[in-house]
Order: C-alpha cells, then structure tokens, then sequence
C-alpha cells in the first residue's frame, strides 16, 4: 500500500479535493516524519507543529465548504532566509535566531494565500552566502539523504534535503548563484531557478539582481504546480513580467518544440575539471534530447571565465554580505557569526566604491558576452556541479579564506545563468558507481521558463528518476537510516 509521502504534490492535492485524506492527516504525517529523521538530515531549523497543526484544520473546513485555493492543504515549508509572519526566522545565523517577523516577504504571502499548510523553515547557510549548511546554528549540518556524511549543498539544502527524505512533497528554494539547483543535483531532483523577473523580489529589488525564488520537487509535474503558486509580478519590481499562457499549458504546447541545444562540459575554472562520471552523464543525457528530436551542438564554454571574473565575484559577494552584516545583525551580536561570515565582512571593510563598481562591470560584461555567444541557440545543457555530494568539512578544509575557492571549483557551472538572468533547471543524470546522485542542468532564452521545464519533462519520461529505488541510505560512521523510513517504495 502506498504511504501518503510517497504520493507525489499532485496526487497529495487531488486526494485533498476528493477528501480521501484530510490535511490535519497529511499534516500530522510530515510533522511525524521531520520528528523521526530530520535529527540525522538536518533540513529544518525550525517546525512549527501548533501553527501547522490549526492551519491544516482550517483547510480541511475550507476544503468541506467547497472553497480551497490551488494548494489549500498541502503542507509545504519555507526557507529560512524569508520572513514568515508569526514563525521564526533566522536567516541562518546564531546572530539572528531569535528573530520573528511581523510580515511575510511576498513570495511567502503568496503561498500562503494559495492555502499552504506551514510546517517550518528548512535549513539554509549563515546568510544564505555558502553553498553548503555547516550546521552552526542548529548543530547538524543539512545533508544528502543519499549519504548523510555528505552535504546536501546550499543554500536551499534543508528544502532539497526535505524532499528527497519526504519529509516535504515539495519546497520552496531561492537561487543567487546554484542555489537552488546544485542542492536539487546532490539529491536526486529537478529544481527551477526561473528567469529573472518571473517571480517578484519587490520590495527587495536590485539593479543588479542575480538571485530569485523557486521550487525544488522530485517530479517535472510537481515543479510546475510549486512555479505556478510561486510566479507574481507586482508594482515595485524593475524585471516583472508575467507568462502569456498558463505555464502548465505553456509546458505542454513546448513538449512538441524542436531546440538547437549547445553542450559543454569543461568546467571554466584552471583549477577544477569535471568528474568523468558527471561528464559521461551528462553525454548520455543530450543522447536522449537527440533521441527526443532535439539537435545538441558540443562547443567549448565561452570564454570570459577568467581570473579577473572570478576575483570579481569575490568583490560583490563580500560586499553583499558586509551590507547585510551591517544593516541586520547587531554590533553586540557579530562574535557568533561564522568564521567564513567573518571573513567576508572583513574583505567587505577593505573594498571601496571603485572596487565594487569595477567588479559589477565586469559581471555585466561577462553576461553581455555569454547571451552573445550562445545567440544561436535556444538552450545549453552542462553539469550542474563538477562532482558528486562532498564530504562534510570539504569547504572548509583550507580555512575560512579557502571557502569561495572550494566552492566555485564545485559550483562554477551554474552563476552564470544568474548573472544573465536565464531560466535554468537543473534535473537527475543518474547515479556514479558509488550510488551518489548527479545532475545536469537545462538553461533556457530568457523569459523561455516553458522551454527549459518541458525539456526537463522529456528527459522525466524516459528516464523515469521519479520510480527509482533508493539504496539502503548511509550515515557517518556506518549508521544506516532505517530503509523502511527513508526508500522510495513503487508499484
């Protein structure tokens, strides 16, 4: 018999509307769940068992008068770098922890609006400015239910980690440089960073906005109901736009397009190069887009992924955090920062103006040339990361001033779709020899988000990640989660 949890968001939506299952029994089923395993994965800092409990009551009185919104019900968390009225919210810090905000972000109100039911906030990195969850404010680092002595990258690490345990049926995640998608790579699922624009960041808008909220789900079907909750425009946002079509229809009408795809697989960085098993991955992916109709063009990365970028990157990551430091975490309160967070404030110290305008030049010039490069094609497909899940303690290994470089030689197939503000989906590639999940990902034309997510739901079809059986799930020392809790059982 199938158990709730392995019931995918939709199938969870539609037995709530046929009131085959109230959400109070949804509800207390997850809330069961994060009690029984979140202590060994570490995706939640926060689970608010009263709030969830009293929403999920209200839906199923919402659901018997006939009145539910699209996910009235459906238990979902939020991402603990987004206020969420009336629920702790710690954006990743000891400094902040004790921090419960008055008003929802805008993204959160609207899922509310749409009925969710709020379980928690899952887990992200002191700022959102890592991608990898050391574990510092809630004392376990987020990680892979596929090997819990591997991190479940960063920052939306707690959300992915959630929803391939099952602890979510799906989850709400942000993007600024992979975020979204290299934590979706390390555990066997699809995740969305949309164009930019296509989900409002107003009031926080930026001229420079490289970062956006998305979904994490375990299948294509499922990311388009988190996308289509998630997507709004409203006044105050420099990049709004809206889809014409309804962006489930949209997917459909894009199943039957043909794309010129460019492929690449080296990595950019002199320092790193792609895992052979990732690349091999990834060549057995674009045989499938050939096989599907797709032409898929290997190429050499563009060029522009020089030293001058990267030291650049280092210039507006160390400012943004600095800014963030100064205007949120109180003078008295900074000691409990991390060490990498001290780190970055103290580089941010030493920037001027010139540097931080000099270093957003050159970014813009990069994306200038990358959209250029690429203009021939409709999308690319690359890895998603350079290798499989890290051990905990592999980004920290050379000291706080070793972090960034660790991080990019990992991640550095994925900031550049931020910084063009494409849409990028990053999807299962199957497993390396060990049983570690890799991921590759699908970037699109800009404000072509239907494109890229139908893609994904070719490669869904035929290689089926959604009905794969997990193996026993590993933890540090050789402890195992029990199989009956954590393995993906199918029919």
């Amino acid at each position: 018999m199938t158990e709730l949890h392995e019931l995918s968001a939709g199938a969870q939506l539609d037995a709530l509307r046929r009131r085959k299952v109230s959400s109070y029994e949804l509800t207390r089923h997850y809330l069961e769940r994060i009690e029984r395993l979140d202590g060994r994965l570490g995706a939640f800092t926060t689970v608010c068992t009263e709030v969830a409990l009293t929403e999920a009551a209200r839906a199923d009185a919402r659901l018997a008068a006939g009145e539910g919104d699209r996910l009235t019900g459906l238990p979902l968390a939020i991402k603990d770098l987004f206020a969420t009225a009336g629920v702790r919210t710690t954006f990743g810090t000891r400094a902040l922890s004790d921090t419960v905000p008055p008003t929802d972000d805008s993204t959160v109100a609207r899922l509310r609006s749409a009925g969710v039911v709020l379980l928690g906030k899952t887990s992200a990195p002191e700022f959102g400015a890592a991608c990898f969850t050391d574990g510092k404010l809630t004392g376990r680092p987020s990680v892979t239910p596929y090997d819990l002595g591997r991190y479940a990258s960063g920052s939306s690490s707690g959300a992915a980690g959630a929803v391939a345990a099952r602890l979510l049926p799906l989850a709400h995640g942000s993007d600024s440089a992979g975020s979204i998608r290299t934590p979706a790579a390390t555990c066997n699922l699809v995740g969305l960073k949309p164009s930019r624009g296509l989900i409002s960041t107003a009031p926080r808008s930026t001229f420079f906005a490289s970062g956006t909220e998305g979904p994490i789900a375990r299948t294509v079907d499922d990311l388009v109901i988190g996308l289509e909750a998630m997507a709004h425009s409203q006044p105050g946002d420099l990049y709004g736009w809206s889809h014409s079509t309804p962006i489930a229809e949209a997917v459909r009408q894009g199943a039957s397009r043909r794309l010129r795809i460019a492929m690449w697989t080296e990595s950019g960085v002199s320092s790193a190069s792609t895992d052979p098993e990732i690349v091999a991955a990834a060549h057995r992916t674009a045989a499938v887009l050939r096989e599907a109709g797709h032409d898929v063009v290997e190429i050499a990365i563009p060029a522009g992924f020089d030293e001058e970028l990267i030291r650049s990157f280092t210039v507006t990551f160390a400012a943004a955090v600095s800014a963030v430091v100064e205007q949120a975490v109180p003078e008295r309160r900074r000691a409990t920062l991390t060490d990498f967070t001290q780190y970055l404030v103290a580089c941010g110290k030493r920037l001027s103006a010139v540097d931080l305008a000099l270093a957003q030049a050159r970014q813009a010039a990069y994306a200038s040339s990358f959209l250029a490069a690429l203009n021939e094609f409709d999308a690319a497909l690359t890895p998603t990361t350079t290798a499989p899940p890290v051990p905990i303690g592999h980004f920290t290994a050379d000291g706080a001033d070793g972090v960034l470089g660790r991080m990019l030689e990992w991640s550095c197939h994925t900031p550049w779709a931020n910084l063009t503000g494409q849409p990028a989906v990053s999807v299962p590639a199957g497993f390396t020899h060990s049983g570690l999940p890799m991921g590759v990902q699908i970037v699109g034309r800009h404000q072509e988000d239907a494109a890229v997510v139908a893609v994904a739901k070719q490669l869904e079809d035929v290689q089926r990640w959604d009905e794969i059986v997990l193996p026993e799930l590993q933890g540090r020392g050789g402890d195992a989660v029990p199989e009956a809790n954590l393995k993906e059982k199918t029919e």
